[in-house]
């Protein structure tokens, strides 16, 4: 640890303003220690455009007068003087900089300097927190003109300054003019207001009784750093962990922070991140992209073993005592391989789809106690990240062995084009069906070139065609786009029920809700469906890949085509059967939409009509 000599520093400080300055007479400014024993303040602030580094501070008494006076001048000058006065005026010799006690050419001291960082504000006998773009005369307690930083000082808002002010047990604040505005003991309710971080810990710091990770996490939620790989190492004291500093690796740095924790910790809170609505998720994986994510997680507390232990015995009751007794022994072990992140969790399959599907129980909660839960989906041999669907499962739960996938994947565009080689809208206006709009507004159809882009791990768009004024037939072909995977559904229903916009945000809703399941066709089953109505029949829908990939700076789209055609014996097996033989849950569909049961073994046989009812619960 690096630190200056506030003597010394304004001694060489009276030296240059009484024009005494004699390069061979100054004293050592900054002194290195490996064993620190002396009480020591330290400065916590904004960085500025200009900042005197390691060097400067060294070399400053070699320095022409005219480069000497220009470094004297700037702010980050002035801050470590103003700092040393205080210093002075508190009767402590020794003051930490972050700017100039770090030799930042060095990478290995650089990256101690991070990882001790949190440590070092701790320790500080003091600590001196300088709100640069505040000229108020009393701590701010309500929003001003400050638009860049939320309405508050923009200390408040940035990465690094979480630690410091949660580190020190004695933590002053200064406005622009270096005026006391306040202590964070006298503040903390204010304190509270602003951050979001808690009374106890603002007064007490991180004790034995350290919050989950996810609460932590959301303290960093709305935070801002100058470079993305800050947002995971400003937050290395806060979590107690440990990892080098790799400047350049981009967003990977926040990823290897969560695996980091996964390897020291049981927290499983730390899955339990959800991101905002206004957040474009893109990945798969378990972990969060950054500590947005966890914006909402300020009030998630982690579960101890025996409370979580006794919510696996009311939702196993009918397993005999060795599953619970394995369930004992083996939850919170959790390991980090090549695979995932390997781990025991209890998952539910859902309803509709119960070997894709899952809803996973962790071992934290919010104030009702009860075990947070996320939805995982099984693609390959790995569990993802699936976003949550409001319908709650109730099949069996599972106490079962994971592996987590990890890596965020960014999958490109999708983009369907919803036309065969006639367009869809020439086929449709021929048998009597106008298109009517799509929903969401994010996703827009583009009539003129009958496409539109998806792109993420759970996208959809609904287009509504229908009949006409006078018509009662409608139906919707909802596109979606799953792990890189494009899926169709088409669903039927009735003009005189409802608008147009209420259907579609209707059909939005369910399948948003339901998830792609059984009921939607991949590209890869090159399978088509059927579309009825009482004056129109034999028509069907069929999702093909059209063409080659299409490669652009930003993503690679792949072309589906969504094709009309009218379905006779030359497009299925048999009549009414399709190209979906072997696959009962599909026939079984297919056969909803035609009005022809299916028997057991999959055939459809054409004397024997569906029930009615059955038909209306579709299209309900």
């Amino acid at each position: 640890m690096r630190l200056i000599n506030v003597n010394a520093f304004l001694e060489r400080e009276k030296f240059a303003e009484e024009r005494q300055w004699r390069a061979n007479s100054q004293p050592e400014v900054l002194k290195e220690s490996y064993d620190w024993q002396e009480e020591y303040a330290i400065l916590s602030h904004r960085w500025g455009k200009k900042e005197v580094d390691y060097n400067e501070m060294v070399d400053l008494m070699k320095m022409k007068k005219g480069d000497r006076d220009e470094i004297r001048a700037c702010d980050g000058y002035q801050k470590i003087l103003n700092s040393c006065k205080q210093a002075k005026t508190d009767r402590i010799d020794w003051l930490w900089v972050d700017t100039c006690c770090i030799d930042k050419r060095s990478s290995s001291e650089l990256s101690e300097a991070i990882n001790s960082m949190y440590r070092w504000y701790e320790n500080s006998k003091i600590c001196y927190a300088y709100l640069n773009d505040y000229d108020g005369w009393s701590f701010p307690t309500k929003k001003n003109k400050i638009p860049r930083s939320n309405g508050w000082p923009e200390w408040f808002s940035r990465g690094w300054t979480l630690q410091e002010l949660i580190a020190p047990r004695k933590l002053l604040f200064f406005n622009k003019q270096w005026k006391s505005i306040g202590t964070k003991r006298t503040h903390a309710d204010d304190l509270n207001k602003i951050t979001r971080v808690p009374v106890d810990i603002l007064m007490d710091g991180l004790t034995s009784n350290r919050p989950c990770v996810a609460q932590i996490m959301s303290w960093a939620a709305s935070r801002k750093t100058t470079r993305i790989e800050d947002q995971a190492y400003s937050l290395l004291g806060l979590l107690d962990v440990n990892m080098p500093m790799l400047y350049g690796e981009g967003k990977e740095a926040f990823q290897r922070l969560q695996l980091e924790i996964i390897r020291k910790s049981n927290d499983q809170s730390i899955f339990a991140w959800v991101p905002d609505r206004g957040i474009r998720w893109h990945g798969g994986g378990v972990l969060a992209d950054d500590p947005s994510f966890f914006g909402d997680c300020q009030d998630v507390e982690k579960m101890e073993h025996d409370e979580y232990m006794i919510h696996l015995q009311e939702r196993l009751p009918d397993c005999s005592p060795r599953p619970v007794s394995l369930a004992d022994e083996r939850l919170g072990t959790c390991s980090v391989t090549n695979r995932g992140i390997q781990i025991w969790l209890l998952i539910t399959p859902h309803d509709n789809c119960p070997t894709v599907f899952f809803r996973a129980s962790l071992a934290c909660c919010r104030w009702d106690r009860r075990p947070m839960t996320i939805d995982l989906a099984l693609w390959g041999p790995n569990y993802y990240r699936y976003p949550s669907t409001t319908r709650m499962p109730k099949s069996p739960p599972l106490f079962e062995k994971l592996y987590l996938s990890y890596h965020s994947q960014v999958y490109p565009d999708s983009t369907f084009k919803l036309g065969d080689y006639c367009g869809i809208h020439r086929t449709l206006v021929d048998c009597g069906f106008t298109y009517r709009g799509s929903t969401p507004q994010s996703a827009p159809l583009v009539t003129t070139t009958e496409s539109l882009v998806l792109s993420g791990v759970n996208e959809l768009a609904v287009v509504i065609y229908d009949e006409g004024q006078h018509g009662k037939t409608r139906f919707a072909v909802v596109v979606g786009y799953c792990f890189g995977r494009e899926w169709v559904h088409v669903a039927l229903g009735d003009c005189a029920v409802e608008t147009w916009q209420e259907y579609a945000e209707k059909v939005y809703n369910q399948m948003r809700k339901e998830g792609p399941g059984p009921m939607t066709i991949s590209t890869r089953d090159h399978t088509h469906t059927h579309i009825v109505s009482e004056n129109w029949s034999g028509w069907a829908v069929e999702l093909t890949r059209g063409g080659s990939p299409e490669k652009s700076s930003k993503s690679t789209s792949h072309w589906c085509n969504i094709k009309l055609f009218l379905c006779g014996r030359t497009h299925c097996d048999e009549p009414g059967r399709g190209s979906i033989k072997g696959n009962s849950n599909k026939i079984r569909l297919l056969a909803q939409m035609t009005k022809f049961t299916p028997d057991l073994n999959g055939f459809v046989d054409r004397d024997v009509t569906e029930v009615r009812k059955v038909a209306k619960a579709y299209r309900a």
